[in-house]
């Protein structure tokens, strides 16, 4: 049965998040700071969002999983948020961006999935297969290098089994069924524990905002930026209930930076539509 969450505290804050111009026009939600500029020409994450002032973005080797997320595609600035049906979000005063990746039709990629999406995507696309793998919440293993050779999972009650019952398929729409599967039976419960624990101090493109539980939520660090005396500043994306599209998300305790987030100047981490403790920063292995 698939984990739901549900009911989380939505801040009314507001962040100002500027067009290059500060052309009102131009603006998310017709706001905007005088502090950070947006490129809405530009069509990744890495493009799209200008370091604040002292600040900058460090290499990052072209094969990892923060070169991959750094360079995401965007939708056209401006893009509201679609849930899977179609349908536009409710609250669309929570993000800055739209990642342009598909959501599916069904009502699973949800918070926890989008960031197991986000990761089997990258690992995917740079042919690592065997690295493909998440577990359910009940502790079952689903190997992507498994689902390729053409098995699928069977169950039997609560017992959870590989069973060959189609062709080896290593076709991308294959993944993506795969993908699927996992999102049925994977929530924030089993991705939490999957995760192990990081320091504030010690963030890095990739890793994971995650409260396990029903409700609980996940939110993944897209992008990073640094200034001289080794101050990170993040940018953190998510999915939500119903499932919807990924997106960039605003700040809104700090519009001075905004959409960038320094986790560690609140002693709780105020995103857009969840509040994190700091201890629930985690890495995947």
């Amino acid at each position: 049965m698939r984990i739901l969450f549900s009911s989380v505290l939505f801040l009314s804050a507001i962040a100002f998040i500027a067009g290059c111009d500060l052309d009102p026009s131009k603006t998310i939600n017709g706001v905007y700071s005088v502090n950070q500029v947006i490129d809405t020409s530009g069509a990744t994450i890495a493009t799209r969002f200008i370091p604040p002032d002292g600040y900058e973005r460090k290499s990052a080797d072209s094969s990892s999983f923060g070169f991959y997320l750094r360079n995401l595609p965007l939708k056209k600035h401006g893009s509201a948020v679609h849930l899977y049906n179609g349908s536009l979000k409710g609250n669309q005063s929570a993000h800055v961006a739209v990642i342009n990746m598909s959501v599916g039709n069904r009502d699973l990629q949800q918070c926890a999935d989008a960031v197991m999406r986000l990761r089997a995507e990258y690992l995917f696309h740079n042919k690592m297969y065997s690295a493909i793998h998440f577990r359910f919440v009940s502790g079952f293993n689903c190997e992507y290098s498994k689902w390729r050779e053409g098995n699928r999972v069977g169950l039997n009650g609560n017992s959870v089994f590989w069973q060959k019952s189609a062709s080896a398929d290593k076709s991308y729409a294959s993944f993506l069924k795969y993908m699927e599967t996992v999102f049925n039976y994977a929530s924030t419960l089993s991705l939490e524990k999957e995760l192990r624990q990081i320091e504030l101090k010690d963030v890095e493109i990739g890793d994971v905002l995650i409260r396990g539980g029903s409700p609980g939520h996940a939110v993944i660090v897209v992008d990073l930026v640094e200034n001289t005396d080794g101050e990170k500043l993040v940018l953190l994306a998510q999915s939500y209930m119903p499932a919807q599209e990924i997106q960039v998300l605003m700040n809104p305790m700090n519009s001075k930076i905004s959409p960038w987030y320094n986790l560690d100047e609140q002693l709780k981490i105020y995103t857009a539509e969840y509040t994190f403790e700091k201890f629930q920063l985690k890495r995947f292995n």
